[in-house]
């Protein structure tokens, strides 16, 4: 299994969520992409939490290979779900 990081203005910013729920989701992702088009090759997933919420997630992978979530919100945005075809 992948090492993935949460970094930690995750949570300051979104309270409603804590790093299990982010791992959670990471690990039960319904779709997921990588927006080649930006200079970090950022990852774009959305999956479901232990709480069964859908959350917004956007990684990009370190130096070290692991993965590093730096942003995740529940519930996705309209832009993100449409962007993936889930709207």
């Amino acid at each position: 299994m992948e090492n993935i990081k949460v970094h930690e203005r995750v949570c300051r910013l979104h309270p409603e969520l804590n790093n299990d729920d982010v791992h959670m989701a990471w690990k039960h992702i319904i779709r997921s992409f990588t927006r080649t088009w930006t200079d970090q090759r950022e990852c774009v997933a959305v999956g479901v939490d232990g709480k069964g919420r859908l959350v917004e997630m956007i990684a990009i992978r370190s130096q070290d290979g692991s993965l590093l979530v730096y942003h995740a919100m529940t519930p996705p945005t309209k832009k993100v779900l449409k962007e993936m075809g889930l709207k």
